[in-house]
């Protein structure tokens, strides 16, 4: 850290910020130093220091309370960062006193959550009770983003591997263990920045399916290509997905236009609008397999190369990782999934346990 910017970190104390984002939210000094049991002419002896601590002002005063400058809005913005941060963290420090080991932040996309995440991390918190995973769910995209600065200690997501079959993703996986990325073909320069510095490493791969109503025109088909879908309206996901990009890259390659009339969050609903003759919609197998007791649906493999997908696991550098975060990288190492039905059965099996212990 350079002098210049331990002198300022030195110059602001956490109370003048506590103060000043309380006066932000409440628009107001005298509320604000009501709700926060301090006198008025403190707070705004505090909200002084603070301005001349930035050499700017923060405030617009007036006879009905205060607003904020565009530096100001800028100081709440941080602010509250900071501050959240520091709950966050007496969060975490309390838990070490109740035992905790470890924690391990991850970042993943829906398609990992959905289909693989549930088990794996179930398995490893029974073997590793003492250590906390904190999982969020993202893009694609901003699960690398949050990686490469340090939000995340690992993410999973899809990097879109184009033209890659699974056994080629595997093996190409396995050659790019712990080394920097090698951007698919057809990579665009924002991803060529979001994967710069990050390792990877292989989790699991998937094959998108399109998902019909029963009794559809295409659930005959045995297999289809994406071309002979954009015939049809199609209900998709989040539009910057990776599915929802892999769509649009395809029949911009096609020269088609993407009839993509509804756009959902989740895979339930999704798969409902479907059910209820809304469109179409593009599915990994598992799923799909999943996903069997939402409505009567019908799943098509299809036929482009794109639509073999490799989810991976990464980090900005394994080796430099905690011990925890470690551990959690070895456990979701490359192996089969547990089958659909097996984790069926297992939940069914469970509620009653589950039932007798309340």
């Amino acid at each position: 850290m350079k002098s210049s910017e331990r002198s300022f970190a030195r110059r602001i104390d956490l109370t003048s910020l506590q103060l000043f984002v309380a006066v932000c939210e409440l628009g107001s000094i005298g509320r604000a130093a009501e709700r926060e049991f301090i006198a008025a002419s403190a707070v705004s002896k505090r909200l002084s220091d603070l301005e001349t601590a930035v050499d700017t002002p923060l405030l617009y005063r007036h006879s009905r309370g205060v607003t904020l400058t565009p530096a100001g809005e800028s100081l709440l913005h941080h602010a509250r960062t900071v501050l959240f941060g520091l709950e966050r963290m007496q969060g975490e420090l309390s838990e070490y006193a109740d035992g905790v080991r470890g924690h391990v932040r991850m970042h993943a996309n829906i398609s990992a959550i959905f289909q693989f995440l549930p088990e794996d991390l179930g398995a490893f918190a029974r073997l590793h009770s003492q250590i906390k995973i904190d999982l969020q769910e993202h893009l694609s995209s901003a699960v690398l983003h949050a990686v490469q600065e340090g939000a995340a200690d690992l993410g999973i997501c899809n990097l879109g591997q184009a033209g890659t079959a699974p056994g080629q993703a595997q093996a190409q996986a396995q050659a790019q263990v712990d080394t920097p990325f090698a951007d698919p073909p057809g990579a665009t320069a924002a991803t060529q920045r979001l994967t710069a510095g990050l390792q990877s490493r292989p989790y699991r791969t998937d094959r998108l399916m399109l998902v019909v109503p029963q009794g559809h025109a295409l659930a005959a088909r045995h297999s289809i290509a994406f071309e002979e879908v954009l015939d049809w309206d199609i209900v998709g996901l989040h539009a910057n997905s990776s599915i929802s990009l892999a769509m649009r890259a395809a029949a911009a390659t096609a020269g088609r236009t993407l009839r993509q009339r509804i756009q959902v969050t989740g895979l339930d609903a999704m798969c409902r609008m479907i059910d209820n003759g809304l469109g179409v919609g593009l599915l990994p197998d598992r799923a799909f397999e999943l996903m069997q007791s939402v409505g009567r649906l019908h799943a098509v493999p299809l036929t482009d190369a794109w639509a073999h997908r490799e989810l991976r696991v990464v980090a900005r550098d394994f080796d430099a990782l905690p011990v925890t975060a470690r551990l959690l990288v070895e456990h979701l190492g490359p192996r089969e999934p547990l089958p659909a039905q097996a984790i069926t059965a297992a939940t069914a099996a469970a509620s009653p346990a589950r039932q007798a212990h309340h």
